[in-house]
């Protein structure tokens, strides 16, 4: 194992200093890496916290102090040499460097590719204006809430989590908003259909106009701003202000370009080796099966990104800790907030515990019986529960959870008191 850095003087090197390259070059310290950490980053600051910005920074003016996770006296505290404004533009495999954008070649004894994503922008005429709005980092936030203060209407295109945040936020801003969404139902590619309709009706009850099954054919630019889309039926929306929601392209063309293996992210194990045993990759560039014999996808979330970075800074090191945990991941929308763990795909069986009207409840899900994920609104201790059934391995039934008097939290300290 690699307990101290390398006869050859080579530093670890971290391409991307979002949450989860910040948490890579920890754990490499964690783990008794002695020798050097690099961690690149594209952009200005250091590492900070992004799932506020299309939450409550749309909300009230974004102090970055809130969000930034380590500044750079932290970093070098640990002996990580923080270098922002910095693009890594290949790697070299046989050398083991890679190239920076300025030409410079940076060896490695290890590598870290924690890229992230784009958003994707709409492709149609228009579509890639400057002036359509989307989130992604801390200077389109601030981008963002500056062109809000002027609109009075706003069109998201996409009803994802990101489209429906930003909704919220501008719903609450006192803007007409506008969801084009060409899926049958909002978020319909992440939650249920029976939470799908009810962050419809919760929308709807705000004064958020939803268009479901319909599809923008052109963004309309007047003045070279956008004002508003056309839709593919031919009617036009008019809007001061145009989002762009509809999801996240893997920047995985360094992986591509040399050599690893890809398919919409970059394919890594559940330790996030790629085929290189000499490098990982981290968060949303990455492709994975969760478990066994299930197809490859991304995560798009904070906890993936931080577990992936340990179990490759781990791997790094010769060391074996999988990503086992399951998934989870939230969203907060207007005073309403969801978590969720595990997964509902597949599911053949849904019980709910609570106040579906008040947006107080928990939806459980099991196929042939066994539980496989719940969505919680408002009820945070059915999520913590849930999770560590999951994490545990323990058994929840579907009578268990249809039995309303009994308390879930029951089961799992049943069953710490067995292992103890």
């Amino acid at each position: 194992m690699k307990l101290r850095a390398s006869d050859t003087g080579r530093p670890m090197v971290i391409a991307g200093a979002g949450q989860g390259g910040l948490q890579a070059a920890e754990s490499l310290r964690e783990e008794g890496w002695e020798g050097g950490v690099i961690l690149f980053g594209e952009e200005r600051l250091p590492p900070y916290y992004r799932p506020p910005l299309s939450k409550d920074a749309l909300i009230e003016p974004l102090d970055l102090s809130t969000i930034v996770l380590r500044g750079p006296e932290a970093l070098a505290s640990k002996g990580i040499d923080f270098r922002p404004n910095t693009r890594v533009m290949a790697i070299d495999r046989a050398a083991r460097e890679v190239v920076l954008a300025n030409g410079t070649r940076q060896p490695y004894e290890g590598l870290v590719i924690a890229t992230g994503g784009i958003n994707r922008r709409l492709p149609v005429p228009g579509g890639t204006h400057p002036g359509v709005v989307s989130i992604r980092g801390v200077d389109d936030a601030f981008k963002f809430t500056a062109s809000l203060e002027e609109a009075d209407s706003v069109v998201v295109v996409g009803a994802g989590f990101v489209g429906l945040e930003v909704a919220a936020c501008c719903a609450v801003n006192n803007k007409d908003v506008t969801v084009i969404e060409r899926e049958a139902r909002v978020l319909a590619r992440a939650v249920s259909p029976a939470i799908s309709e009810t962050y419809e009706r919760l929308h709807r009850e705000r004064g958020v106009a939803i268009e479901l099954n319909a599809a923008v054919a052109e963004v309309l630019i007047a003045d070279d701003k956008p004002c508003g889309v056309r839709l593919t039926d031919g009617r036009e929306i008019r809007a001061n202000l145009v989002v762009a929601g509809i999801g996240l392209i893997p920047c995985d063309e360094l992986a591509v370009a040399a050599g690893l293996a890809c398919n919409h992210g970059v394919i890594v194990d559940r330790c996030a080796r790629t085929a290189d045993t000499d490098i990982v990759a981290i968060g949303d560039c990455s492709a994975t099966a969760h478990e066994p014999g299930m197809p490859l996808h991304r995560l798009e979330s904070v906890q993936n990104a931080l577990e992936q970075a340990k179990a490759g800074a781990a791997a790094l090191m010769g060391k074996e800790k999988p990503f086992l945990l399951a998934p989870w991941f939230w969203s907060d929308q207007y005073d309403v907030k969801l978590q969720i763990v595990g997964s509902s795909a597949g599911y053949d069986q849904m019980l709910t515990r609570g106040d579906i009207a008040n947006y107080r409840f928990s939806n459980f899900y099991f196929k042939n019986g066994a539980f496989i994920g719940c969505d919680s609104l408002n009820k945070g201790q059915d999520h913590m529960v849930a999770r560590k059934i999951l994490d545990r391995g323990l058994t929840l039934t579907p009578e268990q959870v249809a039995d309303e008097k009994l308390n879930l939290n029951s089961i799992v300290k049943a069953a710490a008191a067995v292992a103890a």
